[in-house]
């Protein structure tokens, strides 16, 4: 079971994380703790295993991009490691991550590419094919973004 405060600290890294020197600080102060007591209360959670990720996402129309897309790649299995590596090396991939391919869909390693505009995306795709070695993908193009939010616990600890 989780307490209180771990309950307090966990509904308060939910939402945006405040872009200053030390945003602990601000999100500690605003459920009322010393920045020192959110920040081991942050890392007993994770040694603990119940928080196991903390990411960011990447709101790429704000940032200047306007075409992204999900690049799925046909990669032997033995070289899922190597391969994605290369693959996340690229600055305009945000996420790299391997998946089951399923039946008529032969695709196990997927990249989201983010470019200006789309030929950069295809542009970008083709550059990580030849790095690689991998010939064999399909460019997934974002057509309008119908939900993007993160999970939502203890929300009435705060």
């Amino acid at each position: 079971m989780l307490t209180d405060l771990e309950k307090k600290v966990i509904a308060s890294i939910q939402g945006d994380i405040p872009i200053v020197a030390r945003p602990y600080q601000v999100l500690a102060e605003e459920i009322g703790i010393p920045e020192e007591t959110f920040i081991e209360t942050l890392q007993n959670l994770t040694e603990q295993g119940v928080i196991r990720r903390f990411g960011a996402t990447l709101r790429h129309q704000k940032s200047g991009f306007q075409a992204n897309a999900m690049t799925a790649w046909q990669v032997e299995e033995d070289r899922i490691e190597a391969v994605g590596r290369i693959m996340a090396s690229f600055r305009a991939v945000s996420h790299c991550y391997r998946r089951d391919p399923a039946d008529g869909w032969p695709y196990n390693l997927y990249t989201m590419i983010h470019g200006k505009n789309e030929k950069d995306c295809r542009n970008t795709a083709r550059k990580m094919s030849e790095k690689s070695g991998v010939p064999t993908y399909q460019l997934l193009f974002s057509r309008r973004e119908l939900k993007k939010i993160s999970m939502t616990y203890f929300s009435d600890a705060i």
